[in-house]
């Protein structure tokens, strides 16, 4: 670029924008890539839903924090994390894999089980099931169907980080980190440091699904 400006020629265009995520550096958007929540937008946002899970149930007493794989675990320990530092006591987290228990298992690629661990007994707790991205909802009742069968907990709220719309379900979430208007043809990828080293969520055109970048970042194939 530095050669192009000494010939007085135009500077080459930068293929992909940057987007400054966190106050260490930079991360490279891929093209048509939107930045929706940068790392500081993130935090914020967990920590209001923290604050609104107290305010509701009253404290922490009988809580139980559920992520669901993959992004939804780590989100379920931050939420825990931040209860323990405003009511001195961190609520059980655990974690729920719903492959299994989706309409939509059979003639799906066998699908990769991933854990399912629940540290506590759910009878007469209150269950706080933690999602990245709520889209159709039909994850979210594969999830309310994993618990049945682990017990009869006293209620299941659900808290996530986005509600992007679209549901096929009658599901509505109870804390919502952030409301994103999407079409069907859009793609929200949510970024993790404990799983992508940067921390972001992003809104891009849908990938065509024979394409190896689909599944790079975020859900998108989750409903």
């Amino acid at each position: 670029m530095l050669g192009n400006l000494i010939n007085n020629q135009a500077p080459l265009p930068r293929s992909k924008p940057l987007a400054k995520l966190t106050g260490e550096g930079f991360f490279m958007l891929n093209r048509n890539e939107r930045l929706i929540l940068s790392s500081e937008d993130l935090r914020r946002a967990i920590t209001r839903i923290a604050y609104e899970i107290l305010e509701r149930n009253k404290g922490s007493k009988d809580l139980i924090i559920v992520g669901l794989h993959t992004r939804g675990v780590p989100l379920a320990d931050r939420l825990a994390n931040i209860i323990e530092s405003l009511e001195g006591t961190k609520p059980p987290v655990g974690k729920l894999d719903i492959s299994l228990y989706r309409d939509d298992f059979v003639g799906r690629a066998k699908p990769v089980i991933k854990s399912t661990e629940l540290p506590v007994p759910i009878e007469d707790r209150v269950v706080v099931l933690v999602d990245d991205v709520l889209y159709t909802g039909r994850s979210i009742r594969a999830a309310m169907d994993a618990l049945t069968d682990f017990g009869r907990a006293r209620s299941i709220q659900l808290a996530v980080l986005v509600d992007r719309g679209h549901r096929e379900v009658p599901i509505r979430p109870d804390y919502i980190g952030k409301n994103i208007p999407t079409s069907r043809d859009e793609a929200v990828s949510v970024k993790l440091e404990e799983i992508d080293s940067v921390e972001a969520v992003t809104l891009s055109p849908k990938l065509m699904p024979n394409t190896n970048e689909a599944n790079s970042f975020g859900e998108e194939t989750k409903d």
